[in-house]
C-alpha cells in the first residue's frame, strides 16, 4: 500500500545563520527518524541494496556521526556504525539518536561564533570550523535521508517525509 506524506519543508527560522542551519538539520533529523517509524522487524534492518544499507543502520550511523562532530567522541569503525546488532531495536536506536541530537543541539546553541573550531577527539588532526560541521551534518543527514526514502519505499511503498 503506497502512502504519501505531505512534505512541509524545513522551518522558517529567520535570518540568523546558526538558527537557519540548525532548523534545516532538525528537519532532516526528523525526516530520517520518521522513515523507521512503524517498520516491522525484520524489514527495518534488512538491507535494501547490495552494500547492506538498511534503515536501522542509517539511524545508528547518524548517531555516531553526530557524537563525533558535536560531542567529540571517536568513531572506531564506520562500517560497524551501519550495522545494527541483534539486540538493538528501533525504539532503542531512535531513543539514542534523539538523545544524541538533543545533546548536539545544546552544543550548537552555545556556539556564538561559527568561525571557531568545532569539538574534535584528540589525535584526529586539525578541527574544522563550527560552520563547516553544521553544513557537513546537513549534507550527511540529507544524503542518508535520501537513502532512507528509497529503502522505505521498497519496503511498503511509503513516500514523502
Amino acid at each position: 500500500m503506497s502512502r504519501r506524506v505531505k512534505d512541509a519543508g524545513p522551518p522558517w527560522t529567520g535570518a540568523e545563520e546558526r538558527a537557519t542551519l540548525l532548523g534545516f538539520l532538525d528537519y532532516l533529523r526528523d525526516s530520517i527518524a520518521g522513515k523507521v517509524t512503524d517498520v516491522p522487524e525484520p524489514h527495518v534492518r534488512t538491507p535494501g541494496v547490495p552494500s547492506g544499507t538498511n534503515l536501522l543502520g542509517l539511524i545508528k550511523h547518524l548517531t555516531r556521526v553526530e557524537r563525533f562532530y558535536f560531542l567529540g567522541e571517536p568513531i572506531h569503525s564506520v562500517r560497524r556504525t551501519m550495522r545494527p546488532a541483534r539486540a538493538e531495536t528501533v525504539d532503542s536506536l531512535l531513543a539514542d539518536y534523539r538523545q544524541t541530537t538533543a545533546q548536539a543541539n545544546e552544543v550548537i546553541e552555545s556556539w556564538t561564533d561559527l568561525t571557531l573550531d568545532a569539538p574534535r577527539p584528540p589525535g584526529r588532526g586539525l578541527p574544522p570550523s563550527r560552520r563547516w560541521v553544521l553544513v557537513h551534518l546537513i549534507e550527511e543527514t540529507s544524503r542518508h535521508a535520501g537513502h532512507a526514502d528509497i529503502l522505505r519505499e521498497q519496503i511498503d511503498g511509503s513516500t514523502g517525509r
